[in-house]
C-alpha cells in the first residue's frame, strides 16, 4: 500500500519533521538504518545556543584557527584529500566569513532559536516529555584576553549578557585553574540531554501512530518523470506521496536526485563521564577559544570537541581523544572522570551555517532537511516546523517565508 509521507533518517531533524507532520494530521513512516540510539544526534552536546553566539563562519575564524594550530590547541584539522568538493567548500567558507554575513546569520539564528525554545517548552509542558530541558544560559569561557575583551565590548544588554570575573567563572565551573581569563553568560540559551530527547520523542511519535522501520537502510531512489516513484531498502521497497531526506552528512541519496550540495561531513567527538557532583559545571559551558563544550546532564557530563574535515574514517582516533583531554587540562585542575564513554560521528556542515531545506529542484515530491552541522539539536524543532509547513501548507518553496530566509536554496 502506498504510504503518505516517508522520512528517511531518524536523527533529531527527521523525528522533529515527523512530529510536526503528525501534529498536522499526516501519516508518517520513519526509515532509519540504525536503531535511533547511536546516531549523530545522540553524540551531540545538547546545546541550545542560538543567541549571541557566533556561528562557525565568522570573521577571523580562519586566522584564529591558525593561531591555535601554532599553539597546538586547535580543534580543527583538514586532512589531505583529492576531493575537489572539499576545497570548493573551504573557499566558500572563507568567502562567507564576513561581517555582513555574520549580522544576517545571527538574526536568523535568533529567529529560529526562539521558535525552537518555545517548541521545546511546549513539548515538556503540553506533551509531557522529559528530556532535561534547561533554560539557564550558556557560559562562554575565555582563555585569551584579546577575544574576551572583544566579546565583552559588545555585551551591553544586561538581559542577554552577564560578564563574569575569573572568580565568578569558577563558581560556575569549579574545576578551572588560574589560566582562565573570565567568562560571559549568554542568558538566553539553554541545553537538553539529546539522548533523552530522542528517546522521548520516539516514544511520543509511536504513541501517535508513526511507523518506525529501524535497522533498514534506503539504498536507492527510483524516479518516474518529475517524481520519486519508489525507494528501495536493503529489505523492501516502498511508495509514498512525499519523501523527506534527512540523512545528515550522508548525501548518497541526494546525489541520486542530481544534487551536489555545498556540504561536507565534519567529524567530531564526545566524551561522556561521571564526576564529583560538587565539581560539575553549573550550566552548559563552552571554552570559546578551544571549541570544547561541557554540558551537565542528570548523572553525567558530556564534553564535545574537534572539527575534522576531509576524512571518512568513522573510527575513534586515540590522538584526537587525547588532544581533547590535553587541551582541557591546560585550563583546569585535575579531576576524576569515571565510566567514560567515547563517541565520534559526522555532522552535515555547510560553509555558511545555512541549512538545506525544502523541496528538491528536480523532483516535486522530494524534500531535503539537512546541513545543520553542530546545530541540529539547537534548531531541530524550528526545522521540523518549516518542513511540516512547506509540505502541508505551501506545497512549494517559493511561498514559504522560512525557506526563503533559512535555506541554502535561496541563501547559499
Amino acid at each position: 500500500m502506498k504510504k503518505d509521507i516517508i522520512v528517511v533518517g531518524g536523527g533529531c531533524i527527521g523525528l522533529m519533521s515527523a512530529y510536526c507532520l503528525v501534529k498536522s494530521g499526516r501519516s508518517v513512516t520513519v526509515i532509519e538504518k540504525n536503531d535511533i540510539t547511536n546516531g549523530t544526534s545522540f553524540g551531540n552536546a545538547g546545546l541550545l545556543s542560538a543567541f549571541k553566539k557566533a556561528p562557525l563562519s565568522t570573521p577571523g575564524a580562519i586566522s584564529d584557527t591558525l593561531k591555535l594550530m601554532l599553539k597546538g590547541e586547535s580543534p580543527a584539522s583538514v586532512h589531505p584529500t583529492f576531493d575537489l568538493h572539499l576545497y570548493k567548500w573551504l573557499l566558500k567558507f572563507a568567502a562567507s566569513s564576513t561581517e555582513a554575513r555574520l549580522k544576517r546569520t545571527l538574526a536568523l539564528f535568533e529567529r529560529y532559536g526562539q521558535i525552537s525554545l518555545d517548541m521545546y517548552e511546549s513539548m515538556v509542558k503540553d506533551d509531557g516529555m522529559d528530556f532535561h530541558f534547561c533554560k539557564d544560559g550558556l557560559l562562554m569561557i575565555y582563555t585569551e584576553q584579546k577575544t574576551f575583551d572583544e566579546k565583552a565590548a559588545h555585551c551591553n544588554n544586561p538581559d542577554a549578557y552577564e560578564i563574569l570575573s575569573k572568580e565568578r567563572t569558577k563558581e560556575y565551573m569549579p574545576i578551572l585553574n588560574e589560566k582562565v581569563i573570565g567568562s560571559i553568560l549568554l542568558k538566553e540559551n539553554g541545553h537538553v540531554d539529546p539522548g533523552e530527547f530522542m528517546l522521548e520523542l520516539k516514544k511520543f511519535l509511536q504513541n501517535k501512530g508513526v511507523e518506525f522501520l529501524l535497522n533498514e537502510e534506503v539504498t536507492k531512489l527510483e524516479f518516474s518523470g518529475s517524481k520519486v516513484s519508489k525507494i528501495h531498502t536493503n529489505k523492501d521497497s516502498y511508495e509514498a506521496e512525499t519523501f523527506i531526506l534527512s540523512t545528515g552528512a550522508n548525501d548518497t541519496l541526494a546525489k541520486q536526485a542530481k544534487n551536489r550540495f555545498m556540504m561536507t561531513p565534519a567529524k567530531g567527538y564526545s566524551i561522556t563521564f561521571k564526576m564529583d557532583e560538587a565539581l560539575k559545571p553549573k550550566t552548559s559551558s563552552l571554552f570559546a577559544d578551544l571549541f570544547i563544550a561541557m554540558t551537565p546532564r542528570r548523572h553525567t557530563v558530556r564534553m564535545t570537541s574537534k572539527l575534522e574535515l576531509g576524512t571518512t574514517n568513522s573510527n575513534i582516533i586515540r590522538k584526537q581523544i587525547d588532544s581533547i583531554h590535553k587541551n582541557l587540562s591546560l585550563y583546569t585542575n585535575d579531576f576524576v572522570k569515571e565510566d567514560m564513554v567515547e563517541w565520534t560521528g559526522f555532522r552535515p556542515l555547510t560553509p555558511n551555517d545555512i541549512p538545506i531545506l525544502g523541496f528538491d529542484e528536480n523532483y516535486d515530491n522530494l524534500v531535503h532537511a539537512t546541513g545543520l552541522g553542530w546545530l541540529g539539536i539547537t534548531f531541530a524543532p524550528a526545522i521540523g516546523k518549516i518542513i511540516g509547513d512547506v509540505v502541508t501548507v505551501d506545497k512549494k518553496n517559493a511561498t514559504n517565508i522560512d525557506i526563503l530566509l533559512f535555506s541554502a536554496f535561496y541563501q547559499g
